[in-house]
């Protein structure tokens, strides 16, 4: 039973979840179509644009606009661990259906994430913003020229992100770069490598403007950032080190690893080192350790911060994973059997997950239930705000996108690759080591290229990050049975909705679904 004020606290934050939905709803209901998306205006045009709060909201509103597009029907996981096919469903036929790939399967969670809408949506957000936004430095002079140069280094950079996630799942794409009104024209995809390339662009025309720290006394970004100290900033917003982060990733996307390579060293150099640098393995599986709360350390990520009574039920890798005994569910989603665990995490001492010499797990840090039928992966488990009450399934766990060790270990591959192969090692041994591992050793963790992403998949569980990795890897080494063939015949990007490519007659379905 939840006492009083948990209760009262639970019925305020549902409340906080419906309001946006229902002005979401209102604003993108007015118009006809953008191929399947109305408008993202949250606020009335007549009254918008006129002061320095309105532009505080409208980009708040689309860091809640890209949130949404990555949680809803919990994507970010259905695309990057679910479709990797290492967990098992044990009950859920649609997520069997995506673990076979199966994604013309007729299920309402395929339909749902086989759909861009919620993307564009922060597309045209980002468009309105950049078109409108002089308008409140023309009418309000509490806004500055500073104020507004940083607010339109992130829309960009949101902006380009959103095309980044989007051609890893669907390939190519409609570049759409201004707003529309009223009925919006039918647009057809562009190439990937042309939406990449300008992606890449705009991030580096955002990164040169962006600051290392917000409200902090950072030169390119004067005073406090809309009013508000540091602590309210810290993690929660994109900054100069996310966007080469990301960068990074688009550039080993594409293949480009001199390119990756430049921009992971860019951020591990200029990360500032202290407490808060690599994370320690108690610190990334604590209940309220690295994903509770927005922290600086998470490069880039999309917060659910509880004490701003932010939280749900949904949109959490929580709601996939986690079952009895942590949680009042009697199967999880989705697991890991312990033939696999044993097969991923085969190295003694690994503090993430190891068995001791009589077989049984040293820690529950990865791993709860193990000897159950169901081994639950309970790396990342904030519940209830902290408060871990196992009768109830409400979370607030941040989703992050990138971190300096994904960062670090994406140089290694990118070093690993050009065949840079002392510096691939220090950078996966910086990884190793935190976890309890000896260095890298050719004769005993094989391969040096294989043993990095091992390691990315051991440290990034969960994260969002397998299948990519995977498809990377299978660029560089066809071998996966399933996924190379997949990659040949371009059947790793989704099929477009069918509610898409009905609505927009200038769309095509990718090759390999028709």
């Amino acid at each position: 039973m939840m006492n009083k004020s948990i209760n009262n606290r639970f019925k305020t934050s549902a409340l906080k979840l419906l309001l946006p939905c229902m002005v979401l709803l209102a604003g993108l209901g007015g118009c006809e179509k953008m191929l399947d998306v109305d408008s993202s205006r949250v606020v009335g045009e007549k009254n918008m644009w006129n002061t320095l709060e309105d532009s505080r909201a409208a980009i708040m509103g689309t860091y809640g606009l890209v949130r949404a597009a990555l949680v809803d029907h919990n994507a970010h996981w259905l695309y990057g661990d679910v479709r990797a096919g290492e967990f098992t469903a044990p009950t859920r036929q649609d997520l069997r259906a995506i673990i076979s790939h199966d994604l013309t399967a007729s299920y309402p969670s395929i339909e749902a994430i086989s759909n861009w809408r919620r993307w564009y949506a922060v597309i045209n957000s980002a468009n309105v913003f950049l078109e409108r936004i002089h308008e409140v430095r023309e009418n309000d002079l509490r806004y500055t020229e500073n104020n507004m140069t940083v607010d339109i280094a992130q829309i960009r950079f949101l902006r380009a992100f959103a095309y980044f996630y989007m051609v890893r799942i669907w390939g190519d794409v409609p570049l759409i770069i201004s707003s529309y009104d009223g009925r919006f024209e039918d647009k057809p995809r562009e190439n990937q490598a042309k939406v990449l390339a300008w992606a890449e662009e705009e991030m580096l025309a955002a990164a040169a403007d962006l600051p290392y720290k917000y409200s902090d006394g950072d030169e390119q970004q004067q005073g406090d950032y809309y009013n508000e100290a540091e602590s309210r900033w810290n993690g929660a917003l994109a900054r100069k080190l996310s966007a080469y982060a990301v960068l990074a990733h688009l550039a080993a996307w594409q293949g480009n690893y001199p390119d990756a390579a430049i921009y992971s060293k860019f951020v591990i150099d200029n990360y500032p080192r202290g407490e808060n640098d690599y994370i320690s393995t108690g610190h990334l599986t604590d209940a309220n350790g690295f994903f509770y709360d927005k922290r600086y350390n998470q490069l880039f990520g999309f917060a659910f911060v509880w004490a701003h009574v932010d939280g749900s039920f949904t949109g959490h890798i929580e709601e996939l994973t986690l079952a009895e005994p942590v949680v009042n569910k009697r199967i999880p989603d989705i697991y890991l059997p312990k033939d696999s665990i044993i097969a991923i995490f085969n190295e003694a001492g690994d503090e993430r997950f190891s068995l001791d010499t009589l077989g049984s797990p040293v820690s529950e840090r990865y791993f709860t239930n193990y000897n159950g039928r169901y081994p639950i992966f309970s790396k990342i488990k904030c519940i209830m705000g902290g408060v871990n009450d196992p009768t109830f399934r409400f979370f607030s766990s941040a989703l992050v996108f990138t971190r300096l060790e994904d960062v670090t270990l994406l140089r290694a591959e990118a070093l690993a690759v050009l065949g840079e192969r002392q510096g691939a090692i220090e950078m996966l041994n910086a990884i190793r080591t935190r976890r309890g591992l000896d260095p890298y050793n050719e004769d005993v963790n094989g391969d040096l290229l294989h043993a990095i992403f091992r390691e990315r998949q051991r440290e990034l569980m969960g994260e969002g990050h397998r299948w990519y990795d995977l498809v990377r890897y299978n660029r560089i080494r066809p071998s996966h049975p399933v996924i190379a063939p997949l990659i040949a015949e371009n059947g790793h990007i989704w099929p477009i909705a069918q509610t898409l490519l009905s609505q927009n007659k200038e769309l095509t379905q990718n090759e390999y679904w028709k």
